[in-house]
């Protein structure tokens, strides 16, 4: 998955592929964001299937923590962008078997026209480490 370091005013929205690390007191700050339904080498997973995009947009989040020396559990904020609303249950069903059901925050926004047509699902992570 290709990475893009950005500059905080940089950030485009809706989101493409790139992650950004700032340091912080005690630890790292990560913003992840472009864990899109792709595999590693650029093919589209589950074309019309919400919940095969969802298991592989985690499937990404979790290399690219363990890549930065963390893991799912060091998410503390995630903005989930659907393209239909009518799949945020069957998105929910599959965040519960990656994150614990009590995950603190998470933001959901309906984006009409995501970065790819056959997108139905991006996320952003925030992640300290």
């Amino acid at each position: 998955m290709e990475k893009k370091i950005l500059q905080p005013k940089e950030v485009p929205k809706p989101i493409s592929s790139y992650s950004q690390g700032v340091k912080v007191k005690g630890g790292r700050f990560l913003f992840l964001s472009g864990p899109v339904p792709e595999d590693a080498e650029g093919n589209l997973v589950g074309k019309g299937d919400i919940r095969a995009q969802t298991r592989q947009v985690f499937e990404n989040l979790k290399a690219l923590l363990e890549e930065g020396g963390g893991s799912l559990e060091n998410i503390v904020k995630l903005t989930i962008f659907l393209r239909n609303i009518e799949d945020y249950k069957a998105f929910a069903e599959i965040r519960s078997q990656y994150l614990r059901k009590d995950f603190p925050a998470s933001t959901l926004i309906a984006v009409k026209d995501l970065v790819n047509k056959d997108w139905l699902v991006e996320v952003e992570a925030i992640a300290v480490i």
